[in-house]
């Protein structure tokens, strides 16, 4: 009994581990901007409209102006795979200049938690973003993730780097 009970809780372990993956995106990027200019930016919700690519259709639904700092709700709609949705977002923690965190609550993954952080160096300002994820449907999420979300992330990322280079400078 003990056996079987042991046997059971280890299999619904591994089935967790290996069904509920938890992805890791980062990227750095060094914006030849002060972090005070760059950090003013990003603390503005709107931007994030300019920093995203418009075959997601980004919208954000929260009415003007959204006070970005601990705790703030902004709520958008995208258009992700042909299928639109809702996305709630909660700021978790806000730094001033330094960093911030934000997490869905509501969305298409079933995990997804941006820090963002903005170092001051001597050529500007070097931005890091890390980025969890999980996607939802156990099994079908992994081969999903492999076949078509791990290469449209990048490819938002990627737009999201030249807009922002773009609009502030980037130091290659």
């Amino acid at each position: 009994m003990i056996q079987t009970c042991y046997e059971q809780v280890h299999d619904e372990v591994l089935k967790a581990t290996m069904f509920n993956k938890t992805f890791i995106l980062e990227q750095e990027q060094l914006i030849a901007a002060p972090r005070s200019e760059v950090f003013r930016f990003f603390s503005n919700a709107f931007n994030l409209e300019r920093l995203t690519p418009p075959f997601l259709n980004f919208k954000i639904l929260t009415p003007a102006p959204i006070d970005v700092q601990t705790d703030t709700i902004i709520e958008y709609r995208i258009k992700l795979f042909g299928v639109p949705m809702n996305w709630r977002t909660r700021i978790l923690d806000f730094e001033p200049e330094g960093s911030f965190v934000d997490s869905q609550e509501r969305g298409p993954y079933t995990l997804w938690h941006h820090t963002h952080t903005f170092e001051e160096t001597d050529q500007g300002t070097l931005m890091k973003d890390i980025v969890r994820y999980r996607l939802p449907l156990g099994p079908l999420g992994l081969i999903a993730h492999a076949l078509f979300v791990r290469r449209t992330l990048r490819r938002i990322f990627s737009y999201r780097r030249d807009a922002l280079a773009d609009l502030m400078g980037e130091i290659a």
